[in-house]
């Protein structure tokens, strides 16, 4: 009896529930927030990402810069604020989307 409710059960999920299902297989992708340092190429931006590293020996903060290639669809120009998202290669060096301008720069 336990069985056929089991085979009742799996035959009248529909497809939608499965695809929901492998979309929830996905890993995390990580996101990054920084600022627009070059848009010289065509739909890619170059992004500095800073970040604050605790010093071993002193205890002090110290400001870290890293820079990121990102595919860029929504047109940013230099000095905005972008959040950028991890995704499949697009290039060589280009591994990150921009999704969103966070704040427009002051012209």
């Amino acid at each position: 009896m336990a069985e056929e409710n089991q085979q009742d059960a799996n035959q009248n999920s529909s497809p939608a529930e499965a695809t929901k299902k492998a979309e929830t297989k996905r890993a995390h992708r990580s996101q990054k927030v920084g600022t627009v340092s070059s848009d010289k190429m065509q739909k890619t931006v170059v992004v500095r990402v800073d970040r604050l590293v605790l010093h071993r020996k002193y205890r002090r903060y110290v400001r870290r810069t890293s820079k990121f290639m990102a595919h860029d669809e929504l047109g940013a120009t230099v000095g905005d604020k972008v959040r950028i998202v991890e995704t499949r290669p697009f290039s060589t060096k280009k591994r990150w989307r921009v999704i969103e301008i966070v704040q427009k720069a002051a012209k």
